[in-house]
């Protein structure tokens, strides 16, 4: 089976690779695990000066990565650049602070001395989407590479060259060859992965359905997982809010990646006294996105990732259409070109409502009150970000407890940084990545008690 690097702007296909078989895989496991013997004893700065050269590398060659973004899953240039420098933070965020993280955890006991110690695990696995080829791989090889823990990647099957990148960026900053490799390969060889002992956890950015296979195959296995699977996340707008600077952040918020991202804003939640005012400019904001060629600068965003993942995104809207949602601005796909979206009168028992929707479109939601507002935050089976708008802080210090989600942000677009942790509840996953938190998920806590 050939892995096919597709571009979606013209359907050319740009390069194709060939699938590896189950004895390079195996040789591929052989290799990590004798890295990670030698790479589990070296010291935090020997690893730091790696990590941050990597950091300089993903810097010096931004332009040629994010053209690799853009040409596989088409990533507007400007955010494709974004994301390379993203990943370039990551690596010197734990560059910076993993020893720190990691060492000894003094506890208090009645007598002798105790404390935590924190050991690497071994080899992880790490199974990626292509909505942020580089990101959601560095926010796992950073910490994992810089805790003693060595990776193996299996990227979505369309951004093979993002995956094989990654690895080329290790190599060339001196980290081992079998500290971090791409394994590019159909998700049917997963298993073969998850039931080799030397493998030790797994973590997946992907779907429910992906989730709970891989889940269902480690708990098999009694292994470790971190999952960060679907979102829909709430955009609430409370009366009392800058409803300009909401709408026009809320315009982005669902923007962002054009739309194909876990954690943009996907349910605007307005208290009716201002919902008019709110989607006059959340309109008017719609109306400037200037879809194009995502290589060039004038136009904001490009096609969606596949042409298939469009008119998936064209049914749930017509579905819900079809039911009484009604369409305020766009609807209308051209292969994998969907128009910017809002969807108003949006019901339970629609798509729209019941689903995520994974692409450039705005579901809007009217609630009388605050009480209704949050009701309504919390009535789907996804718990992953949101953000909440008031002037009255301290009033929505205590609103965002009652969200049901792993993060809600306050007057602020909802988006994941190195320093903070990410993750979420319900069907939207387990477990976190990035800050203190997720370089610690795939690390043995050992308790020491010296008498």
């Amino acid at each position: 089976m050939a892995i096919e690097s597709r571009n979606p702007f013209n359907n050319k296909v740009v390069k194709s690779f060939e699938e590896e078989n189950e004895n390079q895989i195996l040789d591929k496991i052989e290799l990590a695990e004798s890295t990670y013997r030698y790479w589990r004893t070296t010291n935090f700065n020997h690893r730091k000066e790696l990590i941050l050269k990597a950091a300089a590398l993903l810097r010096e060659r931004k332009e040629h990565y994010a053209s690799l973004m853009t040409v596989e899953m088409g990533k507007a240039k400007r955010e494709a650049i974004a994301e390379v420098e993203k990943c370039a933070l990551a690596c010197e965020y734990y560059g910076e602070n993993a020893e720190k993280f990691l060492s000894n955890k003094k506890l208090e006991v009645p007598e002798g001395e105790a404390y935590v110690a924190h050991d690497p695990i071994g080899i992880v696995l790490a199974i990626m989407p292509w909505n942020f080829p580089f990101w959601q791989v560095f926010r796992f090889l950073a910490p994992n590479l810089m805790a003693g823990n060595v990776g193996l990647l299996k990227h979505a099957s369309n951004v093979p060259q993002c995956a094989l990148a990654i690895q080329e960026v290790l190599i060339d900053a001196g980290f081992p060859k079998g500290c971090f490799q791409t394994l590019l390969i159909s998700s049917s060889k997963i298993n073969t992965i998850l039931d080799d002992h030397r493998v030790k956890a797994a973590t997946l950015t992907g779907s429910e359905g992906a989730g709970s296979k891989v889940a269902e195959r480690a708990g098999k296995n009694l292994k470790k997982t971190v999952l960060e699977l679907g979102g829909s996340d709430p955009f609430i707008v409370l009366k009392d809010a800058d409803i300009e600077k909401a709408a026009k952040t809320g315009a982005k918020a669902r923007m962002i990646n054009n739309g194909q991202s876990c954690i943009a804003a996907k349910r605007f939640i307005l208290e009716e006294s201002i919902s008019d005012e709110f989607l006059n400019i959340f309109k008017s904001e719609f109306e400037k996105i200037k879809i194009g060629d995502p290589s060039d600068d004038n136009f904001d965003y490009g096609s969606m990732a596949r042409e298939d993942l469009a008119a998936e995104l064209e049914e749930q809207v017509q579905k819900s259409v079809e039911k009484g949602a009604k369409i305020l601005i766009g609807g209308k796909r051209n292969k994998a070109f969907f128009e910017p979206t809002i969807l108003t009168d949006v019901k339970p028992g629609m798509p729209a409502y019941e689903q995520e929707l994974f692409g450039p479109v705005a579901i809007v939601l009217i609630a009388k009150d605050e009480e209704q507002a949050i009701k309504l935050a919390n009535d789907s089976r996804f718990g992953l970000g949101g953000s909440l708008w008031s002037k009255d802080i301290e009033k929505a210090k205590k609103l965002v407890r009652e969200v049901e989600s792993g993060a809600i942000y306050i007057n602020k677009l909802m988006a994941s940084h190195p320093a903070v942790p990410f993750g979420g509840v319900k069907m939207s996953g387990y477990g976190r990545e990035l800050s203190e938190m997720g370089i610690k998920e795939f690390i043995n806590q050992k308790t020491v008690w010296i008498d």
